[in-house]
């Protein structure tokens, strides 16, 4: 049984997680630099306009561009949520327990991604030390969850056959996505890879090798009513609705700088956000209150 001292902790650490985020965040957002870019050949041939200054800078306009959305969407949104949650995490109530590894498992993604994705820069330690703290908040609270007893800790209300369903066509859409783009770069056509001046395809990989994976177990043990169905539903979900709204503004962000929206990848990550947000909303509201 978890005790009121070990709750406290993790709040604490989930308040530490979400102000250093906030301000990493910040600096993205406002810190992008005055816009100055210098044109570079990179040694597959590609030219690219490359941001000079700023927080980002070094990395490919589009690039910075798409960064400073995820951004936006991290510091008034995910950000916020972490930090409202705090008082039902420190009362140990299991769907605000649930809630908080859905928005942890947002700031690790992220953070693992940027780690490995920007070109180094000043924040890159801060980038090391979200996600691993993210990482450690994650499995700290998972500790405090008897997963056996999950199935009864929610009411009829629990969409679990809703929630298979949209986890398989969710790993199908990154399956298809990905692997034709993955494919189009190893043929040769760099530029159809969209790979934007960068040496290979980070989020493809993370999507590929993390998200894909478990969308297809959360799926399997849901259908097949597991325990460990129901503490991976509501963190997908969770997950899935402030990934897929960073996409969207990483993408209209990105129009700001090329002068138009890709309208298709828009319209299918929005409509992952809103079913994403539906599905959690179910599942909050059928959990137990402790």
């Amino acid at each position: 049984m978890s005790t009121g001292r070990t709750f406290n902790g993790i709040a604490a650490l989930c308040l530490a997680i979400a102000l250093v985020a906030g301000v990493v965040a910040a600096i993205g957002v406002f810190g992008r630099g005055s816009g100055e870019t210098a044109s570079a050949v990179s040694i597959r041939g590609e030219s690219f306009d490359y941001a000079t200054d700023g927080i980002y800078a070094f990395n490919p306009e589009r690039v910075v561009a798409e960064g400073v959305g995820w951004d936006v969407v991290t510091l008034f949104f995910a950000v916020p949520a972490l930090l409202l949650v705090l008082p039902s995490l420190r009362r140990g109530s299991l769907g605000g327990r649930l809630f908080s590894i859905g928005i942890l498992a947002y700031v690790f993604y992220q953070y693992m991604m940027y780690a490995m994705f920007w070109a180094l820069g000043p924040l890159f330690p801060v980038f090391i030390v979200l996600y691993a703290a993210a990482a450690c908040a994650i499995v700290w609270i998972v500790s405090t969850i008897d997963v056996a007893d999950l199935p009864q800790r929610f009411s009829a209300g629990f969409p679990r056959k809703g929630m298979a369903i949209f986890s398989v066509l969710v790993a199908l859409m990154l399956l298809v996505m990905w692997s034709q783009r993955i494919a189009t770069g190893l043929s040769g056509d760099l530029a159809g890879a969209a790979l934007f001046g960068m040496p290979t395809l980070t989020v493809q990989a993370m999507d590929l090798g993390i998200v894909v994976p478990l969308a297809i177990a959360t799926a399997v043990l849901l259908l097949r009513s597991k325990p460990w169905g129901y503490l991976l539903a509501p963190v997908f979900a969770v997950k899935g609705v402030t990934m897929a709204a960073a996409i969207c503004a990483m993408l209209v962000s990105a129009a700001f700088t090329e002068g138009s929206l890709e309208v298709v990848p828009f319209a299918m990550f929005a409509t992952v956000s809103v079913a994403s947000g539906a599905l959690a909303w179910r599942m909050m509201r059928s959990a137990s209150s402790v």
